[in-house]
């Protein structure tokens, strides 16, 4: 059989790999193992800053493209049809090359830190760029910034593996790429480094700052040589803060938590639509992309990430979003513009979802600027139209709103805070950010318990990295936990069996099973010793009196959270583990509490 032809290119850098590498490892020897893990974060903050610029350049690019198209055909929005091939060759690269599936959203960032060590596939390095290259690239209404985390955190995962770091500087790596991506993708080191904080990692040191830090400044930087700055979200105007607009600011405050809740549940509604659906995986992708492109024919500005129309939104000349539109001669009117903003901040959510649920990959950080962003343009231009107030800054109330509904929707208030802050170039609107981000993470927060990417995980107990007790509890597993030295008692079984049985073990519970084996009850020593010692009793009774139902069992499957609760409200020091109710083991409360303490110790990020 013919051996494949190598190409030499390939050849020579496979053979540069290995001596970087060798490198790297006896670098690896050298250092202590804090100087190494200084060089590591660069290293890791390079390479997710690399991803964020192949991603963004994409997209951008066919962005610029699909103008250009409507440039030529004067047609309203002719290219919605991208979005179609964009999430049809997603599914196609997702079906033949990735196993099926691909993980989408922060979460699995959340489950890879509070479940698996800090581990993440290999894939993730780059499925997730070349999917929402596909999809966002190609006009799905969605972002690149979640996928850009995801792949910033598997460079972290996977470099600390390679070089056989413990799970403490796994993890650490794994937000250090994480930090770098939001970095590099805003031009926005603060931010990176908040975001790392205070949504991946729950509890940490102050010396871990250090590495993530690093790993944020090296992403800024690698992003600010390369890429383009018109590619990047940024805003030149200085921007100023008046007192007197603090009464509209709480406005916008409430309506940003209000309306993170509706994107929230009605993404969630269209995705989980599509998920419950039995079509192929192609029709799915049909009938979610077909949808999602007669949504962009009307609305135009839900054409991929939609950063172009935030800064438009900023500008002089905002009516210039509903060129080439069905509604390009009504341009003007500045009451059909604001009706076309709201439509659009509301329709949003649905888009995404359309583009997810179907098939499609990205996140919704972009979408949360991109209805922020409009939500404070709606509202300062309500305000002026209807003559209230006719001197709002339209462009602090679009740039203010961004950091209230990405508050609101991810509750990350000081992320949302310190990002608009850094790409707005100044700190002139820090009083109305902190308002507006801290009342709507209040609204949303009150309202949803959970940041919109971990809900369902939260719901079900998989993961909680905002509680470190829970995190610890949920990377237990029960099966490692269980016990086999157990003596089942047939229920046909005689008492004075019982009684010889008793005589032979150390054990004080027994199971009692029928004869197909399934659970009936137990029996407890404790509860029996006055039968057991009068040979009386023990001739005259039936086993079936002594057999009781147990305060609690658990289930195989059961999270460790409530196993905890069936041991504090039954007050007992062994539980029985049951599958289809048959008798697997007991876990026993020392054991928990033992391997909690073994645990507590390595989860200590510093």
């Amino acid at each position: 059989m013919p051996t494949k032809k190598v190409s030499p290119f390939i050849l020579l850098l496979r053979k540069q790999l290995k001596r970087f590498e060798a490198f790297l490892f006896l670098l690896k020897s050298i250092l202590s193992n804090r100087q190494f893990l200084y060089v590591s974060c660069v290293l890791v903050g390079i390479s997710s800053a690399l991803a964020v610029i192949v991603l963004k350049t994409f997209a951008h690019s066919v962005f610029r493209f699909a103008n250009y198209i409507d440039g030529i055909l004067h047609l309203p929005y002719s290219n919605s049809i991208l979005p179609i091939f964009g999430i049809l060759l997603t599914a196609f690269v997702v079906k033949k090359f990735l196993d099926g599936s691909i993980e989408k959203g922060t979460s699995q960032i959340m489950i890879a830190v509070a479940n698996k060590s800090g581990i993440m596939p290999k894939k993730q390095m780059y499925a997730q760029i070349v999917t929402s290259s596909l999809t966002v690239g190609l006009g799905g209404s969605a972002g690149l910034e979640s996928p850009i985390t995801i792949t910033g955190a598997a460079f972290g995962s996977n470099y600390a593996q390679k070089y056989r770091l413990n799970y403490k500087d796994r993890t650490l790596l794994l937000a250090c790429g994480v930090a770098a991506g939001i970095a590099a993708a805003f031009n926005a080191p603060i931010a990176g480094v908040l975001f790392s904080i205070e949504v991946i990692l729950a509890d940490m040191s102050v010396t871990a700052f250090i590495p993530i830090m690093i790993s944020a400044a090296t992403g800024a930087l690698v992003s600010k040589v390369i890429l383009k700055e018109g590619i990047l979200l940024s805003f030149k105007n200085q921007l100023t803060f008046d007192y007197h607009n603090i009464p509209y600011y709480i406005i916008l405050g409430i309506l940003a938590g209000l309306v993170s809740v509706y994107h929230a549940r009605s993404f969630r509604k269209v995705e989980h639509f599509f998920g419950k659906s039995k079509s192929t995986t192609y029709k799915k992708a049909l009938v979610g992309a077909t949808a999602l492109a007669i949504l962009i024919f009307f609305f135009p500005t839900l054409f991929g990430e939609g950063y172009e129309s935030i800064k438009t939104l900023s500008s002089a000349n905002p009516g210039v979003l509903l060129e080439n539109t069905i509604l390009d001669e009504h341009k003007s009117n500045q009451w059909i513009l604001l009706f076309f903003i709201g439509l659009t901040l509301m329709i949003k959510s649905i888009a995404t979802g359309l583009t997810l649920g179907s098939g499609g990959n990205g996140g919704n950080f972009a979408p949360s600027l991109f209805v922020g962003s409009y939500l404070g343009f709606f509202v300062a231009q309500f305000f002026r139209l209807t003559g209230i107030d006719r001197d709002l800054p339209i462009s602090n109330f679009s740039v203010v709103g961004m950091a209230g509904v990405l508050s609101g929707l991810f509750h990350s208030p000081l992320t949302a805070i310190f990002l608009i802050a850094e790409i707005t170039g100044g700190y002139g609107l820090m009083v109305p950010l902190l308002i507006v981000s801290s009342i709507s993470f209040a609204i949303s927060k009150n309202l949803e318990g959970h940041s919109m990417d971990i809900k369902n995980l939260a719901n079900t107990g998989t993961v909680f990295t905002s509680d470190k007790d829970k995190n610890i509890l949920s990377s237990i597993e029960l099966s490692k936990l269980i016990r086999t030295d157990f003596v089942p008692i047939k229920s046909s079984s005689k008492l004075d069996e019982v009684v010889k049985l008793l005589s032979e073990t150390k054990l004080s519970v027994f199971p009692v099973v029928n004869e197909q084996d399934s659970f009936v009850g137990v029996i407890h020593f404790d509860s029996i010793r006055h039968i057991i010692f009068n040979s009386f009793q023990v001739k005259y009774s039936l086993l079936s009196d002594i057999i009781e139902r147990p305060s609690a069992t658990i289930s195989y499957d059961e999270v460790m959270e409530t196993v905890i609760e069936k041991f504090e409200t039954s007050n007992a020091k062994q539980l029985f583990v049951l599958k289809d109710n048959k008798c697997l083991g007991y876990v026993t409360k020392v054991d928990i509490l033992d391997t909690y303490r073994e645990k507590l110790k390595s989860f200590r990020i510093e």
